[in-house]
């Protein structure tokens, strides 16, 4: 029996690379939502490569963002029940993270009313079986996975647990398993045999992976800077995400954080601790990087990282202090602001750490981790550590990791988890489970690889995409993508 699927499809084009592959293997009918710039659309709009029933194109449909319609947003908040000022004030172009252009409320209500009427359009005339995507990074990618949820459609989701290997599940980092600990076989393996299974699909790569995509090519980076000021930056009046943008204005924005980046870093390496004390018993706060989805998304309520750790620092026992470490990925970003750092070291009993310390020293140390929703708090079970979340995540479901559902409760939710131990037949258990419910693929090394081939590494993404070159690009990637789209199969199956 086919079934009808439903695609979400940007500038990423792993989605696109998986629909091409997946084809050829079921008799599915596919439909495309795609988010692309002007060049990039083009091949879209006439591609042969991927046979959509019907393709609909994100950004043709905010041209007229009128006055919002205020019942009509509030009844869809309760058919769907979604909080959409959750969504948009967490959303990096809306707030905070956009220095170039400022929206109002009014725009930010008719943009958000605009995509679920569009959202809601495209699932009422398709009625889909499957929508397959990435786990969502802004906001419309959430409103149309909370939309498909609420409608009883199965998720395809393509995203990464705490290892390097994939998973395609409903929910993010988590596997579609029914996981009972008790009922399982443990291979009974110490943490010292533990750590090295580990390590053979360790998440470090990945997130090697993840600062490459922003790596530096200079020639790459020329040629980026070339197309964008010969362009005719129509995006300013077809895209409400480059509102704002003048070349003048994002030219000034670039060189302004590269600045920012080398003064915060000379910073960083002269203010913030280089050791620690092995004597002093401590917990550990790693800092998330900024306008990650684990924090604007999976926890939305604990965006303000300096508040978070007030709230440790002020539940803590007496005795105890707590470090919070730089995340090195956070060079993305161009760092934190000079003030953000010395706010958190002005707290008394806080420790800046320097981001090139070795996190292994310390959890080996450390007698607890506390995590917004990275992956510390499963790292810290391998060094037979207790670990404290802020967000729904797979691995919660180990005895030693505790989810904070109410911050008043962290002063005692910290003591009860500084008496927990940590069986290493449990996470023997959960690493099998994991493994055997993932497979080998490295989103963010597939993802360098298309920037390389047709986005200047990344840094430019509307570029013209001839079908010819899309061909080349299928055709070198052929045995990866055969093998995910076989992955996929088996989840439709």
């Amino acid at each position: 029996m086919s079934s009808k699927i439903l695609f979400w499809i940007n500038g990423a084009l792993t989605t696109f690379c998986i629909a091409n592959s997946l084809q050829k293997k079921t008799n599915d009918t596919f439909y495309a939502i795609v988010e692309a710039y002007d060049k990039p659309k083009h091949f879209f709009k006439n591609q042969q490569l991927v046979k959509f029933q019907k393709t609909w194109f994100y950004h043709d449909n905010f041209k007229n963002l009128d006055k919002p319609d205020m019942e009509y947003l509030s009844n869809f908040e309760k058919k769907y029940d979604i909080n959409l000022w959750e969504l948009a004030i967490n959303e990096r172009i809306f707030y905070r993270f956009n220095p170039i252009y400022h929206f109002s409320s009014d725009e930010i209500l008719s943009i958000l009313q605009h995509e679920c009427q569009l959202f809601d359009e495209i699932l009422v005339e398709v009625k889909p079986d499957f929508l397959l995507m990435f786990e969502s990074t802004l906001h419309q990618h959430e409103l149309l996975y909370r939309m498909c949820k609420k409608r009883g459609i199965k998720i395809l989701l393509l995203n990464q647990p705490n290892i390097s290997r994939c998973i395609i599940s409903e929910t993010p980092r988590k596997i579609d398993v029914e996981i009972n600990l008790e009922k399982l076989e443990s291979s009974h393996k110490n943490f010292d045999e533990l750590k090295l299974f580990r390590k053979s699909f360790s998440s470090f790569d990945s997130i090697k992976s993840y600062k490459s995509q922003f790596k530096v090519s200079n020639l790459e980076l020329i040629k980026s800077a070339f197309s964008f000021l010969s362009s005719k930056n129509v995006h300013v009046n077809t895209h409400y995400t480059h509102r704002g943008r003048t070349k003048f204005k994002v030219l000034k924005d670039e060189i302004r954080k590269k600045l920012k980046r080398k003064i915060r870093y000379s910073f960083i390496n002269n203010n913030l601790q280089t050791t620690i004390d092995i004597n002093e018993k401590f917990v550990y706060f790693p800092l998330g990087v900024d306008e990650e989805r684990n924090l604007l998304l999976a926890a939305p309520y604990y965006t303000n990282q300096l508040e978070v750790i007030r709230h440790i620092a002020k539940s803590l026992p007496i005795g105890y202090k707590l470090y919070v470490k730089e995340n090195p990925a956070q060079v993305i970003r161009y760092w934190r602001s000079i003030s953000e750092y010395h706010d958190i070291m002005k707290i008394p009993n806080v420790c800046l750490i320097h981001p090139n310390f070795s996190a292994e020293n310390i959890y080996e140390n450390c007698s607890l981790v506390i995590t917004i929703g990275g992956t510390s708090g499963f790292d810290a079970t391998f060094y037979q550590k207790p670990s404290i979340i802020f967000s729904d995540l797979g691995y919660s479901i180990l005895p030693s990791v505790s989810r904070l559902n109410n911050i008043e409760n962290l002063p005692n939710l910290i003591q009860e988890s500084l008496e927990k131990t940590v069986s290493s037949d449990d996470l023997d258990k959960y690493l099998k489970i994991l493994h055997e419910n993932s497979f080998d693929f490295n989103p963010m090394d597939f993802e360098n690889k298309y920037n390389e081939f047709f986005y200047h590494d990344g840094h430019y993404l509307d570029v013209d995409i001839p079908e010819s070159k899309m061909k080349e690009f299928l055709e070198k990637n052929k045995i990866t993508l055969d093998k995910l789209a076989s992955e996929f199969e088996k989840k439709i199956k």
